[in-house]
């Protein structure tokens, strides 16, 4: 979400004019326009090519998780499972996610034998363990938000003090770098406000869950837009993968 996760800082960091800045983000927009951009480096692996509507258990997730998740469910020839996501863009607005989440398992109604949750708290301030309570129990994912549960929560928290100016990229949020973070907060139109949206970070981590090489080149140029120190620190799927795939 970006409101609590990317954008606390309000220094003076960023120098480049508008104009640079628009020519490099045209460049990594390019980068990743490639059909065979971003594709999971063990899609070759799948067992079965999922569908959706055949799955005994269901699993409502972020959006944003959508691809790590069906490559998961693929990978590990899990059929009982089902998936729905909600729109990626509620990271936005994180107040709307646990009553979009409650509508989604009441339109379940009957047809599972077990839900599943995968999000992070991302921002609700407690209210969406509250809706999973008066749902019925129902369990979510453990963990503040798809960051720490990718990278593994014990980690994640470990390194909370020394990261704490950190900025992260997962593979989707690399992706989809320009819509989702940079046109979302109007920086298309005000290129010099990213100075204050971004000042306060000094570092990027790349936090991948497949090795793709095109998305990291995009990061190391996102890092360099952002004039911020760059590191690479492979997190595959973390505590994702363990969530999920016990269930079969």
């Amino acid at each position: 979400m970006i409101g609590a996760l990317f954008l606390v800082g309000n220094g003076c960091r960023i120098s480049a004019c508008p104009a640079r800045l628009s020519g490099l983000l045209e460049r990594m927009r390019l980068m990743t326009s490639d059909p065979g951009c971003g594709h999971s480096s063990q899609s070759s692996q799948k067992v079965f090519d999922f569908k959706r509507g055949q799955g005994s258990t269901l699993l409502i997730a972020c959006g944003a998780l959508a691809r790590e998740v069906i490559d998961l469910i693929e990978i590990n020839g899990l059929r009982h499972l089902d998936v729905i996501c909600l729109p990626a863009k509620l990271h936005h607005d994180p107040q709307a996610i646990p009553e979009a989440v409650r509508e989604k398992i009441r339109g379940a109604g009957d047809r599972y034998e077990k839900i599943y949750v995968l999000y992070g708290d991302c921002g609700t301030g407690g209210r969406l363990d509250r809706v999973l309570q008066e749902e019925g129990d129902v369990e979510r994912i453990e963990g503040p938000h798809c960051f720490s549960f990718f990278m593994g929560n014990a980690p994640f928290a470990a390194r909370a003090e020394d990261d704490i100016s950190t900025f992260y990229l997962t593979d989707y949020f690399c992706r989809h770098f320009e819509t989702f973070v940079w046109e979302a907060l109007g920086l298309d139109r005000r290129a010099d406000m990213a100075d204050f949206v971004f000042g306060n970070y000094t570092k990027l981590v790349f936090m991948p869950q497949t090795e793709d090489a095109a998305l990291e080149k995009k990061a190391r140029d996102i890092a360099a837009l952002l004039k911020l120190d760059y590191e690479y620190r492979y997190c595959g799927y973390g505590d994702l993968e363990r969530f999920i795939v016990p269930q079969s």
